[in-house]
């Protein structure tokens, strides 16, 4: 059995290794060489070293050092001409050249040329401070000639930490400056380097000059696809030839190191998932037709008009299915039987004991039963095999299904949107439709980008700092934000009816001047007495907002002191009964503890 004793000691063998490599190999034909002052101005640098940066504060304290006690360690050089460049010692070089020095402790060897950026690549990895890009070049270099489990042998690093590093040497020069700088961590920046140069490069273009981490973060979400909630077989390699098998291809994360968790499966090429999802999508269409099997879309006849819902029935339509959607059936799905492990997890921010839990599993199980009874009696009962799939992603399961009696006989027609249609097969009044709505689509962006700009300028002022007293203007759009982002549709129509108006025949800015006609104290405290009785937190964990569940309690003193006194005493009443049950059995189980010991 590996311990985690054992693969340290294995590391460390294997770092003391590498580095007792490295050391022969720096110093094969050092033994007998005398170490030589050099003029510091005869050496110069590397132009091809691989490592760029230097920390100038550290710097700094180095060239302190050496003015008291000199350079300790000597640097290593190799002669061109008469001049000698630095193989291994740049940063003992610099903080000599700071200190003032004028000649420099020197090893002067011989080297095959193939071998200098080797030798300085290795003996850079192995330092603390080296620079995570210039890291991941130099690992790249590496790997033209020795394979990532090689690379981790000859550094003491992981197999992991070496794929991570070669996939962020891929990140554009754009980007890197970010991780240079600290702006951006290195797991993001592997996150960046997922995507082809070019599609990075969309991606620093659409952020804009000022780094956005959560940006960044929403652009990887929005291009990567969970592979393991994919609409068809990660395995199948047949489904589109060209690309081959998602399991082994380059774009899955998983391929390239311990990315989105370990052994996570996300695929990094929105156009081969795309083309795959589309693919499969047909795949079961034709498997619907050849079995003559119903295909329900999961949508709901109040969503049908939706353009994405439109281009799903218009697809169905067109390969000559009959178009049924949710409302249309009734479905019997094959019930998944629970566990005690599925229990728990349902049951994980309560407070259960053993035998509680026992008594939810079994209460479980017998609603199963009942389920799965009548699953297998669907055939019997009028139900045919069907298949559901969602519109978006199009993953599907197969079920039982039975058209319901208003159905049978009056199938709805749902032709593909105006907006879905190429201009030239729409009619002239069709085509001026489209024409204003496209205008309207225009002003719309515009609109939103001249917002984006204002807001972005107005974080960037001391706004927030201002001491002056909230402006009625201030308090109209915070109670509007309150009111907008809070108060659900049943809370608008209960409470709030009166307060904006026929917002139907009004434009926003009108409702708006509206709101601030009518505003007043009340309508303010209103909203806030309104959320305070929407942000309590009930539950066994209602710990998370204890400090707003106890404040609350405490407000609602001052008003209704006597209704909750009530509740308490009620609550009490039942403490007490149970404490008096429980006393009376602790009492009567000492009663025969005693006498057994008499």
């Amino acid at each position: 059995m590996t311990t985690k004793a054992s693969t340290t000691r294995r590391n460390g063998k294997a770092n003391a290794t590498v580095k007792k490599e490295v050391k022969e190999k720096l110093t094969q034909s050092a033994i007998g060489l005398q170490v030589q002052n050099l003029n510091i101005e005869k050496v110069v640098p590397d132009t091809m070293q691989p490592r760029k940066t230097f920390n100038e504060l550290l710097l700094t304290e180095l060239s302190e050092s050496i003015k008291k006690y000199g350079v300790l360690q000597p640097i290593t050089v190799r002669k061109s001409g008469c001049e000698h460049i630095i193989v291994m010692g740049e940063r003992r070089y610099r903080a000599s050249k700071l200190a003032g020095m004028k000649t420099i402790p020197s090893i002067v060897r011989d080297y095959e040329s193939n071998d200098i950026l080797e030798v300085q690549i290795i003996e850079n990895l192995q330092r603390q401070d080296v620079e995570p890009t210039e890291e991941a070049d130099a690992i790249a270099y590496l790997s033209e000639k020795y394979s990532a489990t090689e690379i981790s042998k000859r550094l003491g690093r992981s197999d992991n930490f070496i794929r991570q590093r070669l996939k962020l040497a891929g990140l554009i020069e754009g980007f890197k400056a970010f991780v240079q700088n600290g702006e951006m961590t290195i797991s993001l920046g592997v996150g960046v380097a997922l995507f082809e140069p070019e599609e990075q490069q969309m991606m620093l273009e659409t952020m804009g000059k000022d780094f956005s981490a959560h940006q960044i973060n929403r652009m990887i979400k929005d291009q990567t696809y969970d592979l393991e909630n994919a609409s068809f077989d990660g395995e199948d390699e047949k489904l589109v030839a060209k690309a081959g098998a998602c399991n082994v291809c380059p774009f899955n994360a998983a391929n390239q190191g311990n990315l989105f968790g370990d052994g996570k499966m996300v695929c990094t090429k929105s156009a081969c998932y795309e083309t795959k999802k589309s693919k499969s999508f047909v795949n079961l269409i034709e498997k619907s037709k050849k079995e003559n099997t119903l295909l329900i879309p999961e949508i709901r006849k109040y969503w049908a008009d939706d353009e994405s819902n439109q281009l799903v029935i218009s697809q169905l339509e067109k390969a000559g299915l009959k178009i049924y959607l949710l409302d249309d059936v009734e479905l019997i799905e094959e019930p998944i039987k629970p566990t005690i492990e599925t229990i728990k997890i349902e049951y994980q921010h309560y407070d259960y004991s053993e035998d509680e839990l026992n008594a939810e599993l079994e209460e479980a199980i017998q609603s199963y039963n009942e389920e799965l009874e009548t699953y297998n009696s669907a055939n019997r009962n009028g139900f045919v095999n069907g298949i559901v799939f969602h519109p978006e992603t199009h993953r599907h399961k197969e079920v039982f299904l039975k058209i319901v009696e208003n159905s049978k006989d009056k199938l709805t027609t749902y032709s593909a949107p105006l907006a879905e249609r190429k201009m030239a097969d729409c009619s002239p009044e069709e085509q001026i439709v489209k024409i204003k709505e496209r205008e309207i689509r225009k002003m719309q962006i515009e609109n939103n980008k001249q917002f984006e700009e204002v807001v972005q300028m107005i974080r960037e002022t001391k706004y927030i700092d201002t001491r002056k007293a909230l402006s009625v203007d201030e308090m109209v759009a915070f109670s509007l934000t309150l009111y907008e982002n809070n108060v659900d549709y049943v809370g608008r129509q209960r409470f709030f009816s009166e307060l904006l108006g026929n917002t139907s025949k009004m434009k926003d800015v009108k409702i708006v001047e509206n709101f601030k006609k009518k505003f007043k104290k009340e309508i303010f405290y209103k909203l806030i007495r309104y959320i305070l009785t929407k942000q309590v937190h009930f539950g066994e964990s209602n710990h998370v907002n204890n400090l707003t569940n106890i404040s609350f309690y405490n407000a609602m003193q001052g008003y209704y002191k006597t209704k909750i006194a009530k509740v308490e005493e009620q609550y009490a009443e039942k403490r007490n009964k149970r404490e008096e049950r429980l006393k009376e059995r602790i009492e009567s189980l000492e009663k025969q503890i005693q006498e057994l010991n008499d």
